[in-house]
């Protein structure tokens, strides 16, 4: 059994470290960079209360669909994306710390998500993920059992704004890079858009979280309705419009340090 364990460890090992796939993979982060650049576009569109897509990931895409070569531009995001997601999946089950696997797993999930979201938009489709997630939302807060599911999708992602702020007030991001080739400045730099960024998806994923449970709380699914949601929540408030331009410049940040991680990310 050992030894079975230890040549599926070589062969996941093997796998994890083709060429091929760490190239895609570090394309794949140019086009996670460049789909954050996008929806810190959409954000800026909220706060200007013009019309626009919906404001999360899918609408990002949706922006860019009707552009000259919008669509190529979506294969290479989708295409970069599923790379990303099986680099995720062979990290996962090559790691021998259960919560690095769970971070891994958690990490391809999302990416195939976004992949998936990618692909809906290039069939056409209209309907936005804040859709699904509000008539997902609708019909579980039906039941008490639904409105308990709600609540802890509300709560884990309330925790997981906590733990991106926190990994952006730490820099903990640096552990995943490859510092040791960065000059001075470019380590400086990469640094300060990396707090940024993570304290900029922290803040929107938060307020995301926290109108969840307040829409299991209140049995409003108008509030399930993720990103979209916690960015036209803020809009209504006060000071929405300059935070929702912190907000944009936070996801630009984040942005741009996804491309350099295409260049000093450990793959």
């Amino acid at each position: 059994m050992s030894s079975l364990s230890s040549r599926a460890r070589g062969a996941v090992s093997r796998a994890a470290d083709n060429p091929g796939l760490e190239r895609l993979t570090r394309a794949g982060f140019v086009g996670y960079g460049i789909l954050h650049l996008l929806f810190a576009w959409v954000v800026v569109r909220v706060a200007s209360g013009g019309p626009t897509a919906d404001g999360d990931q899918s609408g990002a895409m949706q922006e860019i669909a009707d552009e000259p070569f919008g669509l190529a531009l979506i294969v290479a995001i989708v295409v970069g994306l599923v790379a990303m997601a099986l680099w995720q999946v062979l990290e996962a089950l090559r790691e021998r710390r259960l919560g690095e696997r769970v971070a891994s797993a958690g990490r391809a999930a999302f990416y195939l998500y976004l992949a998936f979201s990618g692909v809906k938009v290039l069939r056409g489709k209209k309907s936005s993920s804040a859709d699904t997630q509000q008539d997902t939302a609708e019909g579980l807060l039906a039941s008490s059992g639904g409105r308990v599911a709600v609540m802890a999708v509300g709560l884990f992602l309330a925790g997981l704004g906590g733990w991106l702020a926190f990994v952006g007030l730490t820099g903990r991001f640096e552990k995943h890079l490859r510092v040791s080739e960065m000059a001075a400045a470019t380590r400086r730099l990469v640094r300060r858009l990396g707090v940024a960024g993570y304290l900029a998806k922290g803040l929107a994923y938060g307020i995301a979280g926290v109108l969840f449970v307040v829409a299991a709380w209140r049995y409003d699914p108008d509030k399930a309705r993720g990103l979209d949601a916690a960015l036209r929540t803020l809009a209504g408030e006060t000071y929405g419009t300059a935070l929702l331009l912190v907000v944009a410049a936070g996801f630009a940040a984040y942005g741009l340090f996804a491309v350099t991680e295409a260049r000093y990310r450990k793959v």
